[in-house]
C-alpha cells in the first residue's frame, strides 16, 4: 500500500511591479541576498528567502510585502518575475493548518523586537519616533499619478565644478499632496526604456518642510543632481537630466509621497544629530527648516549637522547654511578634494567632535540620521562605535536600543 504523498506548499514571497519605485531598499537590505533586479523589475529568489521580513518596513510603498502561496515545485521563477507589470492573482489552493506564516520555518537565533523584525538583520531603525507626524503614504500611484507645476528650478553648485545639483520647487496646486521632512515622492519622466516600455518613477527625498518650500503653500522641493556618469561610464541620467533641465511652468507627473520611518521626532526636547553626504542633505534640510521655524515656538532640542562633499563649490546650500545661527545649528563640513588639503569626511569631522557626539548618544532624546552614498554607511558607523566606546558605552547594546526606539535611521543608496 502507498504511503502518504508529502505536497511541499511554499509562501512565496513576491514584490509588485505597479507600486515599485526601484529604490534598492530591499536589495540593500535583505540580509541573504534573496533580492535582484534587471533594468525592469525588482524581484525576490524563492529558494533562497528564508522569510525574515528585514525588507518589509524599510520600503516606502509597501510593494515589498506581497505573498503567493503556491507548490513549492511551482513557485515563480526570477526569470518570468522579470517580465511581470503585475503580480499574479493568487490561486485558490488550500493552505495546510500549520503555521504559513512568512517566516515559517526560518532558522536563526536572533533576537526579535516588537514588530517580529529581527534586530540584528537591519542596521537601521525600522519603526519612526515615537513622537513623529503620522505619514500619508501611496496617495497617487504610477496608475493614477498627479501634476505638479515647476515654479523654481536653480543651481545650487557653483557653475565651474562638474557637480550640477539642482534645487526644483514643484506646486501642486489645489490638488492635496501632504508630506512629511523625510520622505519622498516619485517623479515619473516622460518616454520610454529602449524595450518600449514607460520609464519607471524615480524617488527623490522632499527638501523642504511640511507646510512647504513656501510657507502656507502647496509645494515641496527637492535636491537633484544631474547624473552624466556612472561607475566611470558617460550616462545620461533620465530623470535626473529631464529634472534639471525643466523650465518654470512645465507639468510634471508625480506620484507619493513615500516613506514611513526616516521621519524627524515632533517633541521639542527632542535632538537632531544628521549626517549628510551631497544630495543626501535634501531630508536634514527640511528637518531643520521646519525645526527653524518653530524656533521661536518652544522647540529646544539641539541640532548637530556633519555634511560632507568633494570641495565647498560643490556642497549645495552651502551659502544658507553658513548664514545660519551658531546657536541654532552645530554644522561642520568635510571635505575630501580640496586642492592642497588632506582628505577629510564626515566621519574625519565626527571623530574631532568625539566629545560632543558622545554626549548626543548618552541623550535618550537624541535622533541620528544618516543620507547619502552607500559608501558612507560603514565609515560614518565605525565612527559612532570607536566615539562610543572610548567614552564607555556598550556600543552594541545602544545600537540595538536605537534602532528598537526609531532613533537611528539610514537611507543610502
Amino acid at each position: 500500500m502507498n504511503g502518504p504523498v508529502s505536497i511541499e506548499v511554499l509562501r512565496q514571497h513576491l514584490i509588485d511591479p505597479e507600486i515599485c519605485i526601484r529604490c534598492n531598499t530591499c536589495e540593500e537590505t535583505c540580509p541573504v541576498d534573496a533580492i535582484t533586479h534587471d533594468d525592469n523589475n525588482y524581484v525576490v529568489k524563492a529558494d533562497i528567502c528564508n522569510g525574515c521580513m528585514a525588507c518589509v518596513p524599510p520600503c516606502p510603498t509597501g510593494a515589498i510585502d506581497n505573498w503567493r502561496t503556491v507548490l513549492k515545485a511551482d513557485a515563480y521563477p526570477i526569470e518570468e518575475q522579470f517580465t511581470w507589470d503585475v503580480l499574479p492573482e493568487q490561486n485558490t489552493m488550500a493552505v495546510p493548518a500549520a503555521d504559513d506564516s512568512p517566516g515559517a520555518g526560518a532558522s536563526g537565533d536572533t533576537s526579535a523586537d516588537a514588530s517580529g523584525i529581527e534586530v540584528d538583520t537591519v542596521r537601521g531603525a525600522v519603526v519612526p519616533p515615537w513622537s513623529a507626524a503620522k505619514p500619508y503614504v501611496n496617495l497617487y500611484t504610477h496608475k493614477a499619478p498627479t501634476t505638479a507645476t515647476v515654479v523654481g528650478n536653480y543651481r545650487l553648485t557653483d557653475s565651474t565644478t562638474d557637480s550640477d545639483i539642482h534645487h526644483i520647487v514643484l506646486d501642486f496646486g489645489s490638488m492635496p499632496f501632504p508630506v512629511l521632512e523625510g520622505q519622498s515622492i516619485g517623479i515619473l519622466p516622460p518616454g520610454a526604456s529602449a524595450d518600449g516600455r514607460a520609464h519607471h518613477a524615480r524617488p527623490y527625498s522632499v527638501a523642504s518642510p511640511r507646510d512647504g518650500e513656501r510657507p502656507g503653500y502647496n509645494n515641496v522641493s527637492l535636491t537633484v543632481k544631474r547624473v552624466s556618469e556612472q561607475h566611470g561610464d558617460a550616462i545620461d541620467g533620465v530623470c535626473s537630466n529631464y529634472l534639471c533641465d525643466l523650465k518654470k511652468g512645465d507639468v510634471v507627473n508625480v506620484i507619493g509621497p513615500f516613506g514611513s520611518t526616516f521621519l524627524m521626532p515632533n517633541h521639542p526636547n527632542s535632538h537632531l544629530l544628521m549626517i549628510c553626504t551631497g544630495t543626501g542633505s535634501a531630508p536634514m534640510r527640511a528637518m531643520t527648516e521646519y525645526r527653524r521655524r518653530r524656533r521661536l515656538k518652544g522647540a529646544t532640542g539641539k541640532l548637530m549637522l556633519f555634511f560632507g562633499a568633494r570641495t565647498k563649490e560643490e556642497l549645495p546650500y552651502f551659502g544658507p547654511l553658513t548664514n545660519l545661527p551658531k546657536d541654532f545649528i552645530d554644522t561642520n563640513l568635510a571635505f575630501s578634494r580640496t586642492p592642497g588639503q588632506a582628505k577629510r569626511y564626515v566621519q574625519d569631522a565626527m571623530r574631532e567632535r568625539a566629545v560632543d557626539v558622545a554626549n548626543m548618544l548618552r541623550d535618550d532624546n537624541t535622533h541620528i540620521y544618516v543620507c547619502g552614498l552607500k559608501g558612507m554607511e560603514d565609515g560614518v558607523l565605525q565612527a559612532l562605535r570607536e566615539i562610543g566606546e572610548q567614552h564607555q558605552m556598550d556600543w552594541d547594546a545602544l545600537w540595538a536600543k536605537l534602532k528598537r526606539e526609531g532613533r537611528l535611521h539610514l537611507e543610502t543608496y
